[in-house]
């Protein structure tokens, strides 16, 4: 799930037309569902969107409170293009939730926010409609989030490892250990963010076994 979140002095949704929705000072809110989105991705993004501290406190203090603390309004727009993948210059929306699942996925998400808030504050536009949206974006502060967040840990333990491309010294199975913690290298994988750590290890191991 990706959302991007405007900090605005004012927002509308017009449809044909006709102005349905509009807020004054508070956030905007463009939601893209993907297909692998759960209740959990769901309930993650509700709050980060609501605690997200995009305003000043009283005294002036910058990115202190959020749109709760400030007791303001959200307008949330659906918008299935964040889930582009281009092909080309084309955009492929194939990553994007279906209509019809999308829609009752969307309902819940609103849901979930007017449990959370104050109900009379959340507004939204029309899904599945063409709709005209105005921002009048202060600042301009515009915030891109992200459910799970990239480089986030997932279920699934081979997800939760990155290949790396090991020296000479590289074993099946490998275990490096510095003063704060043990890294588990296997079949080349290693945890996110620990790829720089497991070129050193092998490059000790291979200074080791060449002065043995």
């Amino acid at each position: 799930m990706k959302a991007v979140v405007q900090r605005v002095t004012r927002a509308s949704v017009t449809v044909g037309g006709e102005q349905i929705s509009a807020i004054g000072q508070g956030i905007c809110v463009l939601l893209g569902i993907s297909l692998e989105d759960t209740q959990k991705e769901l309930e993650h993004m509700v709050r980060k969107i609501l605690n997200l501290r995009v305003f000043e406190d009283e005294s002036g203090k910058h990115w202190s409170k959020s749109v709760m603390d400030k007791q303001y309004e959200v307008l949330c727009v659906s918008q299935f293009t964040l889930q582009c993948v281009l092909k080309g210059n084309k955009p492929d929306f194939h990553l994007a939730m279906p209509t019809e699942q999308a829609e009752s996925f969307y309902n819940n998400f609103l849901e979930q926010l007017r449990k959370t808030y104050r109900p009379e504050l959340i507004k939204d536009g029309k899904f599945g409609a063409y709709m005209q949206v105005h921002i009048q974006n202060d600042g301009p502060v515009t915030i891109e989030l992200e459910s799970p967040a990239p480089g986030a840990a997932t279920s699934d333990p081979k997800q939760q490892l990155v290949p790396i491309k090991p020296g000479p010294a590289f074993h099946h199975q490998q275990v490096f250990q510095d003063a704060e913690r043990t890294i588990e290298f296997k079949d080349g994988l290693v945890p996110p963010g620990e790829e720089t750590a497991a070129v050193t290890g092998f490059l000790l191991t291979a200074l080791e076994l060449k002065a043995r």
